[in-house]
């Protein structure tokens, strides 16, 4: 089977970022940094959501299924900084040529890499291939829209129409899967500030978990699984979470009804 990579990041604001264009003084904290960006952009546009260039990646994570099984994980370590996540993330694309699946990639998650992989001077050949050294890149890419090598389920299932998305939680929560637990992305920043990055990355696991589930159900619906392996596959998932240590597990699973998995 192609392998499938199915990914979500985790931010906070480009604390170091907003200094050099802003010209903060050096006894601004972070937290003061940050909140005055906020307020700007909250002045200018009614919210606080920073400008993509603006985000810095504190997580990356990724459910990899392939003929070996399914497995999910955060990249790097939580001392590893952000340009080794953002390289080891088109590090495993330059590997395995995988099938992208995100919610949201195509509008937020894969924007962010971009911006970052370029302020950390991160080589990501194949991820921007289109065509010039591999014919079949021409006419089905990372890069389009509409083509299915990346597939942001939140653009595709809305039919590219922005009034008509859906988020990630709801979706998951009305197939009968666990959802969120607890933690969402506004939290992202205070957890950070406390040191609780840990949690953040944890939290990003069971949104990826939560991402391939749907996708799996997506499948269901096109007629890609039939129901028996569809089926299969989501007791493939609750199987291998068994197997893992870590609260966030034993909390997904028993958010999880076995009557929810058909």
């Amino acid at each position: 089977m192609i392998p499938i990579l199915v990914f979500d990041i985790e931010t906070i604001p480009d604390v170091a970022g907003l200094r050099a264009l802003n010209a903060c003084p050096a006894t601004m904290s972070d937290a003061d940094v940050a909140a005055a960006a906020f307020q700007a952009r909250r002045e200018k546009t009614g919210s606080d959501f920073l400008q993509h260039h603006l985000h810095r990646v504190a997580a990356i994570s990724c459910v990899f299924r392939d003929d070996d099984g399914f497995r999910v994980r955060s990249l790097g370590t939580l001392e590893d900084q952000e340009p080794k996540l953002v390289q080891d993330f088109f590090r495993t694309i330059e590997r395995y040529t995988p099938q992208l699946i995100s919610w949201n990639g195509g509008g937020f998650d894969l924007p962010v890499l971009h911006y970052r992989a370029m302020v950390h001077g991160v080589t990501a050949r194949r991820y921007w291939e289109m065509g010039d050294d591999d014919r079949e890149f021409k006419w089905n890419n990372y890069l389009s829209r509409y083509h299915t090598r990346h597939m942001d389920l939140m653009d595709l299932l809305a039919l590219y129409t922005g009034r008509a998305n859906a988020p990630l939680d709801d979706l998951a929560k009305l197939c009968g899967f666990p959802g969120k637990l607890g933690v969402d992305g506004s939290q992202v920043w205070t957890l950070f500030q406390e040191g609780r990055l840990k949690e953040i990355r944890d939290y990003c696991e069971t949104d990826v978990v939560n991402t391939y589930l749907v996708y799996c159900r997506f499948q269901l619906m096109r007629g890609a699984l039939t129901r028996a392996a569809y089926d299969a596959e989501v007791e493939l998932v609750r199987s291998s979470l068994r197997q893992l240590d870590g609260q966030h597990w034993y909390e997904y699973l028993a958010a999880w009804p076995l009557a929810a998995q058909s």
